[in-house]
C-alpha cells in the first residue's frame, strides 16, 4: 500500500468521526427504543435488521412499528412511510450543488445514508468550505452503523423491557416533537405547524381511519409553500 496515502486517510476518518459522533450519540438511545418497540409490536430482530437496512429512516421506521402495532394495512403503511420520506428528496437536492461532476456508484452509496441529522452536519460543513465528499460519507457512514447496532440491540432486549416502562412508547411523539421545534424559525413555519394540527384534527374527526397523517401532512405544506411565496412577493 502506498504510504504517502495513509495520512490523507487518517485525516478524513478523523474529521468524519469528529463530526458525526454527536448523530451517533443521539441515535444509540432512540434506536434502542425503536428495537424495543418493535419487539413489542411482534417484529423478530432479523426483521428489524432488515427494516434499518432497507429504510434507514428514523422517522419511517417508527411510523411502521406503530402501524403494525395498530394493525394498519399494508398500503396504508407503505404510502404513509413514503410520503414522510418524500423530505429526503429535497435534502437531497440540496446535497447535489457540493457533489456535481461525481460518479454515480458513489452518489448511490452516499444517497443512501442521507438523513435529516447527516444533512444538516454536512450541509454545515460544506457551507464552511473545509470539506469534501469523503468526510461527508464517513458521517453518512458510521451513523448508519450506529443505528444498525441500536436498533438490532433494541429488539434483542425489548423482551426484558416491561411494556411502557421508561415512556418508551413516547419515543415517536417525543422526536416529531423535537424535529418539529427545531423546524420553527420563523412565523411562516408556526403558523404551518398550528395548521397541520388544525387539519389533523378536523380530518380525524370528520374521516375516520389514518388518512388524517398524511392528509394533514400535505395540506399544510401546500398552505405553508403558498404562504411564503405570498410573504416573499409582497416583502
Amino acid at each position: 500500500m502506498d504510504q504517502s496515502t495513509s495520512p490523507h486517510q487518517s485525516s478524513i476518518l478523523r474529521d468524519g468521526a469528529k463530526a458525526a459522533w454527536p448523530i451517533c450519540l443521539g441515535y444509540f438511545p432512540i434506536g434502542l427504543a425503536l428495537g424495543v418497540l418493535a419487539q413489542q409490536a411482534g417484529l423478530p430482530w432479523w426483521a428489524m435488521a432488515l427494516m434499518s437496512v432497507l429504510v434507514f429512516a428514523g422517522s419511517a421506521q417508527f411510523i411502521c412499528v406503530a402501524m403494525l402495532a395498530a394493525s394498519s394495512s399494508i398500503p396504508a403503511i407503505i404510502f404513509t412511510t413514503l410520503v414522510v420520506n418524500l423530505r429526503h428528496t429535497l435534502m437531497s437536492s440540496a446535497l447535489a450543488v457540493y457533489l456535481s461532476g461525481i460518479n454515480r456508484k458513489f452518489l448511490a452509496v452516499f444517497s443512501y445514508g442521507v438523513t435529516d441529522e447527516s444533512f444538516a452536519v454536512n450541509m454545515t460543513q460544506f457551507k464552511s468550505g473545509h470539506w469534501d465528499r469523503w468526510r461527508a460519507l464517513v458521517v453518512n457512514q458510521l451513523a448508519n452503523s450506529v443505528w444498525l447496532v441500536a436498533t438490532i440491540t433494541g429488539t434483542l432486549v425489548g423482551q426484558f423491557v416491561p411494556q411502557g416502562a421508561f415512556g418508551i412508547d413516547y419515543a415517536l411523539t417525543g422526536m416529531f416533537i423535537c424535529l418539529l421545534v427545531f423546524q420553527l424559525q420563523g412565523r411562516i413555519y408556526i403558523l404551518t405547524g398550528l395548521l397541520a394540527g388544525l387539519i389533523s384534527v378536523i380530518w380525524y374527526l370528520i374521516i375516520p381511519g389514518d388518512s388524517y397523517i398524511v392528509g394533514a401532512s400535505v395540506c399544510a405544506a401546500t398552505l405553508g409553500y403558498f404562504l411564503k411565496r405570498y410573504y416573499r412577493s409582497n416583502k
